[in-house]
C-alpha cells in the first residue's frame, strides 16, 4: 500500500484528502503545518507528498526545499488555491503543481501518474 503525506493547515481539506484517498487504497498521513510534515516525513517515509503552499510557520515552499535536501526521489505535488505561485522559481523543484479544487480527480490522476513512474 502506497503512503501519501498531505500537509495542509485547513483541517477540512486534510479530512477530505484522508477520506478520498483511503477510499482509493492509499495509506494517508496528515500534517497541519510544515514542521509537523517534516516529522511525519522522517517517521513514515511516504511514497509521495502533497503540500499546501500557504501555511503558518514553515510554508510549503520551505517544506519542499527541506524535503528535497533529504530526498530527491520522493515525488512532491504543490497544491494551493493560489495559481500565481506557479511562476515562482522555488516551486519548480516540485514534480507537479495543482490549483486546489473541490474535485480531486486531477490531483488523483497526477498522484497515480507519479507513483507509476
Amino acid at each position: 500500500m502506497k503512503k501519501l503525506l498531505f500537509a495542509d493547515d485547513e483541517e477540512s481539506i486534510r479530512l477530505l484528502y484522508k477520506e478520498e484517498f483511503e477510499e482509493q487504497g492509499y495509506e494517508v498521513i496528515l500534517a497541519a503545518n510544515g514542521h509537523e510534515a517534516l516529522e511525519m516525513f522522517a517517521l513514515h517515509t511516504p511514497d509521495l507528498l502533497v503540500i499546501d503552499i500557504k501555511m503558518p510557520g514553515m510554508d510549503g515552499i520551505e517544506l519542499l526545499q527541506r524535503v528535497r535536501e533529504r530526498s530527491r526521489h520522493v515525488p512532491v505535488i504543490l497544491c494551493t488555491a493560489y495559481g500565481e505561485y506557479k511562476q515562482n522559481l522555488e516551486t519548480w523543484a516540485s514534480d507537479e503543481y495543482v490549483v486546489k479544487s473541490a474535485n480531486l480527480d486531477g490531483l488523483m490522476k497526477k498522484i497515480e501518474r507519479l507513483l507509476t513512474k
